[in-house]
């Protein structure tokens, strides 16, 4: 195994206040070059191709695709800084000497779904709020306006319940994989 493979397979430091933190101060995103970047700075090395890897077998969400500011500069990839928590989640049951097959299969296989319901309910609900600021005066508007905020409430509750169902399926795979070691 080359240098690199085994720098890889290194847990990660990231402890929670420092992926909170990270998680509120980049809401908006992080491209490839920066979530590398954090984490060759705290010596948990991961290359492109890892990454690409890990997006590739749904282990983490896909980028979504940003223009640039100014003429003729083209669009970059971002991913939702909450890849960086999973990163490290991947990186921390490899060095459990989880396969990233087990880990796919047994542990984060609905992860990319989950952020990816969270995105686009996110957006669903932006052009809500922002059609609804537009038609403030209209009296349909008014009365749509308590169902757009009984539908986000079920749409939170639908991820926190997605997520919890993870949970315990993650959790009872941690389980029988310590069980039978």
């Amino acid at each position: 195994m080359n240098r690199l493979a085994a720098r890889e397979k290194e847990p990660c430091r990231l402890d929670e206040a420092a992926l909170s933190e990270l998680e509120s101060t980049h809401a908006a995103g992080l491209t490839s070059s920066e979530i590398l970047a954090l984490f060759a700075e705290r010596g948990a090395a991961i290359s492109e191709a890892t990454l690409r890897k890990y997006v590739q077998l749904g282990l983490l969400p896909r980028s979504v695709r940003v223009g640039r500011k100014g003429k003729h500069q083209g669009s970059q990839g971002v991913y939702p800084a909450s890849v960086v928590r999973q990163i490290q989640v991947i990186k921390d049951m490899m060095a459990e000497s989880y396969t990233i097959e087990q880990i796919q299969r047994e542990f984060l296989f609905m992860r990319g779904d989950l952020d990816q319901l969270t995105r686009t309910l996110g957006s669903l609900f932006q052009t809500l709020d922002r059609v609804m600021d537009e038609r403030r005066t209209d009296p349909v508007a008014a009365l749509a306006e308590r169902d757009v905020l009984e539908a986000r409430g079920l749409g939170a509750r639908l991820v926190e319940r997605l997520t919890q169902v993870e949970q315990r399926l993650t959790s009872r795979a941690k389980i029988q994989g310590v069980l039978s070691s």
